[in-house]
């Protein structure tokens, strides 16, 4: 069983930046890939951006690409996102995600794909 914690939400003004920090509760996160989520009122929850198990395939939602950055830490079973010039439409709560192994896109944009998950962290984004 793997447990989630996520930290790092808050409130931003349009063009900051926040980091996500998502903590795993054991020692064998390494061999898990990762991603997060998000999901807006009355909106369905969306892929953000995945990390494969072994840290070498990273995946974003096209709206993200190129202001967030997720990554791992191994060492302190930690995945992190770093989400630079943020927009309003990025407020959500966000949702750290996991799963063992793992590379492939298909596995990993996909949320029923993983099995444990985060209580989730408030983004919001002010204009």
């Amino acid at each position: 069983q793997v447990q989630l914690v996520e930290f790092g939400g808050g409130l931003v003004q349009a063009g900051g930046s926040l980091r996500l920090s998502c903590a795993a509760s054991v020692g064998t996160f390494s061999i898990h890939a990762a991603g997060w989520f998000r999901q807006a009122p009355g909106k369905e929850r969306e892929f953000v951006a995945a990390i494969s198990w072994r840290g070498t395939s990273t995946y974003y939602a096209d709206s993200v690409k190129g202001r967030f950055t997720i990554s791992r830490d191994n060492a302190k079973n930690t995945v992190y996102l770093q989400m630079n010039s943020l927009k309003p439409a990025d407020t959500a709560v966000y949702y750290c995600a996991a799963k063992q192994f793992g590379s492939n896109y298909e596995d990993l944009v996909n949320a029923r794909r993983y099995d444990y998950w985060g209580q989730g962290t408030q983004v919001t984004v002010s204009s």
